[in-house]
C-alpha cells in the first residue's frame, strides 16, 4: 500500500492550490487562515461532506448539541456519496467531536490500515493522549512513528507529528532536529514550532527560544496557538529569571478562559517568591469546577486546583481533594487527591506534610495527565516543599537533571534556595 498523497505546504507556496487543499494545509499548520478557508470551502462546495466535517471539527466546541448533530449528519451523508475514505474521515470527526476519544483512536487505527499516512486523519491524533490511558498513548506514538516512516521525511505534517512524539518521550535533541527539518519544509507548521518549544524548554534555551517564538508568531497574529506559545515563552523567561516578561506575557496574551496556563505561570512565579501576573477570579474557578465538565478530565481539574492554590484557597483545595478521593476513577482517588492535598498543605504553611504526600506518589504523579512541561510543576512543588521543610539535599537531587542539562536554570536555582 502506498501513502496517501500529501497536502501542499501552508502559506504562500500553496496559494494556487485548490481551496480544499489549502484549507487542510492551514488546518494542519494550526494557522489563523484555517477557519476562513474552511468556511470558504464549505461555501464553494456545500455538498462536500469532508469540508463540512472538518469545519465542524474546528468549531465543535462552540456548537450546541443540536447544531453539532445536524452538521455531522449532513457531512456524513455527503461524505458517503463521495467515497469510503471521506466517509471514514467524517465518522472519525463524529467520534472526536463527541469526545469519544478511545473510539476515535480505535477508528483511526483501522483508517490508517486502509489509507496509510493520510494527513487529513492526522488532524485527530490528539484522541490517543486524550483518552487518558497510557496504553492508548503508546499506541498513538507507535502509529505516528509508522505513518511518518511511510510518508517520508518530505512530509512536513508527519515529521511535525513525530517531533511532538519525540519531545514527549524525552528524546529532546531528536525532537529538536525533526522540528527544525519540518520547519525547513514548511516554516508555518504550528505543530513543529510547538514541538520545538517543548524541546527548547527541556534544554533551557531561554531568550533564544522566546525570540524564535516571537518571530514565528509575528508572521500570523491569528495563529491558533498564539496564547499557548506565549505561555511557552513565559516559561523560558521564568527559566532565565526574566520574571517581568513572564508576567507581561501572561497578562497580554492569555485570556480569561486560559485559567490553566495563567495558574501554571503564577504558581511557578510564587514558588520562587516572585509576584504573580494577573490572577484568575476565584469565583470563576469555582464555577468551572461546579460545571458539568469541571471534573470530567483529571488534568483539567488539576489546572483549576492550581488556580485555587495561587489564591491560597486552602479550604477549597481540601474540599476538592475530598471529592477526588471519593471519585471511583483510579487516577482521581489514587493520584489527583493526594496532589490536591499537598497543594492544600503548602498553601496552609505545612511544607513537610506536602513533601511527604508528593514524595509518596513517586512516578505515579504522571497519571495526573498533561505533557511533560505541564506535569513538571508537580516536581517544582515538591522541590519547594522539601526546601521549606529543611531537606535541601533531596531537593537538589530531585532537580539535578535540570540544573545540569538546561542552559538557563535560574528558576531551578531559586527553587533550591531557602526563602
Amino acid at each position: 500500500m502506498t501513502a496517501t498523497r500529501a497536502v501542499p505546504a501552508a502559506g504562500a507556496a500553496a496559494a494556487g492550490a485548490p481551496v480544499g487543499d489549502r484549507a487542510v494545509a492551514e488546518f494542519l499548520a494550526l494557522s489563523g487562515q484555517a477557519l476562513p478557508l474552511l468556511r470558504r470551502w464549505v461555501g464553494e462546495e456545500p455538498g462536500c461532506g469532508l469540508a463540512r466535517g472538518l469545519l465542524t471539527l474546528a468549531t465543535s466546541e462552540r456548537m450546541s448539541d443540536t447544531v453539532l448533530k445536524q452538521q455531522l449528519v449532513t457531512a456524513h451523508r455527503d461524505a458517503q456519496a463521495a467515497g469510503e475514505r471521506e466517509a471514514s474521515l467524517v465518522y472519525g470527526v463524529f467520534l472526536h467531536a463527541h469526545r469519544q476519544y478511545r473510539l476515535t483512536a480505535d477508528h483511526l487505527l483501522a483508517h490508517f490500515e486502509r489509507w496509510p499516512a493520510d494527513e487529513v486523519a492526522a488532524l485527530m491524533l490528539d484522541a490517543f493522549p486524550a483518552g487518558g490511558d497510557a496504553a492508548y498513548r503508546a499506541r498513538g506514538d507507535a502509529l505516528v512513528e509508522q505513518q511518518a516512516a511511510l510518508a517520508g521525511s518530505d512530509s512536513w505534517a508527519w515529521t511535525s507529528c513525530l517531533a511532538s512524539v519525540r519531545a514527549e518521550q524525552g528524546r529532546v535533541r531528536e525532537a529538536h532536529r525533526l522540528a527544525e527539518h519540518a520547519l525547513s519544509c514548511n516554516p508555518r507548521s504550528g505543530v513543529a514550532v510547538h514541538a520545538l518549544a517543548h524541546a527548547e524548554h527541556e534544554l533551557g534555551a531561554g531568550p533564544a527560544s522566546t525570540r524564535m517564538l516571537d518571530a514565528w508568531l509575528a508572521e500570523d497574529a491569528g495563529a491558533v496557538q498564539l496564547g499557548h506559545l506565549n505561555w511557552h515563552a513565559a516559561l523560558q523567561s521564568i527559566a532565565c529569571g526574566d520574571f517581568a516578561d513572564a508576567r507581561r506575557r501572561a497578562d497580554t496574551a492569555l485570556r480569561r478562559e486560559d485559567v490553566g496556563m495563567r495558574a501554571a505561570t503564577n504558581w511557578r512565579l510564587m514558588l520562587v517568591g516572585q509576584e504573580p501576573a494577573g490572577r484568575s477570579d476565584p469565583d470563576h474557578v469555582r464555577e468551572l469546577l461546579a460545571a458539568p465538565g469541571g471534573m470530567a478530565e483529571v488534568f483539567h481539574t488539576f489546572n483549576l486546583a492550581l488556580a485555587l492554590a495561587v489564591e491560597a484557597a486552602t479550604e477549597d483545595l481540601e474540599i476538592l481533594a475530598g471529592r477526588a478521593a471519593a471519585d471511583p476513577r483510579p487516577d482521581y482517588h489514587e493520584v489527583l487527591a493526594p496532589v490536591l492535598r499537598a497543594l492544600a498543605h503548602l498553601t496552609a504553611g505545612r511544607p513537610r506534610a506536602a513533601a511527604g504526600t508528593l514524595a509518596a506518589l513517586g512516578g505515579q504523579a504522571e497519571r495526573v495527565g498533561g505533557v511533560r512541561v505541564e506535569r513538571e510543576i508537580i516536581q517544582d512543588t515538591l522541590a519547594r516543599a522539601l526546601i521549606d521543610s529543611g531537606d535541601p539535599a533531596r531537593a537538589a537531587a530531585l532537580l539535578h537533571h535540570r540544573t545540569t542539562t538546561r542552559h538557563h536554570h535560574r528558576y531551578e536555582n531559586l527553587l533550591l534556595a531557602p526563602r
